[in-house]
């Protein structure tokens, strides 16, 4: 198939696979309507105020400036969106990113203690966020951008319950119910 099947093993299961919300790009397409625009008006006054062999001069200076800026300012950010990855499986968090040089990080579900998400009022129109996953010891590592940050927590908050339950470890799932069976939250599991 395509790129996250050949990280796969085996036998292991592709439940996720997202790129950073969209929103990434918003920037490099306003530079790209406005450099574009901002090209055409010199060519435009070049054309019309300048004579003879000054033209194709202009125009061509104008020319590279804009696919610099373009090449710099749009291209690059577009393919860093495009081959970012964010993988979920039934055994690991899988995150993959580099156009010339590929990084990644892999979380075995059974390492990763805690999961958290933020989001801000923006991101919350956008059902973006940030997810915070912490790995047994380590510092948290923070993923930005994260389209549907809140469905990504609940669905990787499972699969994190399901690998301890699979690993023969006791699950906890808080209560909310009130009486003597109450949840004490300072005992420490």
């Amino acid at each position: 198939m395509g790129y996250p099947q050949d990280a796969l093993a085996a036998d292991e299961e592709l439940v996720l696979h997202r790129h950073p919300h969209w929103k990434m790009l918003v920037v490099p397409a306003a530079i790209f309507v406005l450099a574009t625009a901002i090209a055409g008006f010199a060519l435009g006054s070049a054309q019309s105020r300048l004579t003879g062999g000054a033209v194709p001069v202009v125009s061509i200076l104008v020319g590279v400036v804009w696919l610099a800026l373009v090449g710099w300012k749009v291209l690059v950010p577009a393919l860093r969106w495009k081959s970012t990855h964010f993988l979920v499986t039934d055994r690991r968090v899988m995150i993959r990113h580099g156009v010339l040089t590929h990084t990644g990080i892999d979380i075995p579900m059974n390492r990763i203690s805690n999961v958290q998400f933020r989001h801000g009022l923006v991101d919350r129109l956008l059902k973006t966020g940030t997810l915070m996953i912490v790995a047994s010891s380590d510092d948290p590592l923070e993923f930005d951008d994260i389209p549907d940050v809140q469905q990504v927590h609940a669905l990787l908050y499972r699969q994190v319950l399901d690998a301890g339950a699979a690993d023969g470890a006791p699950t906890h799932r808080p209560t909310h119910e009130a009486g003597p069976e109450r949840h004490d939250d300072r005992k420490r599991w």
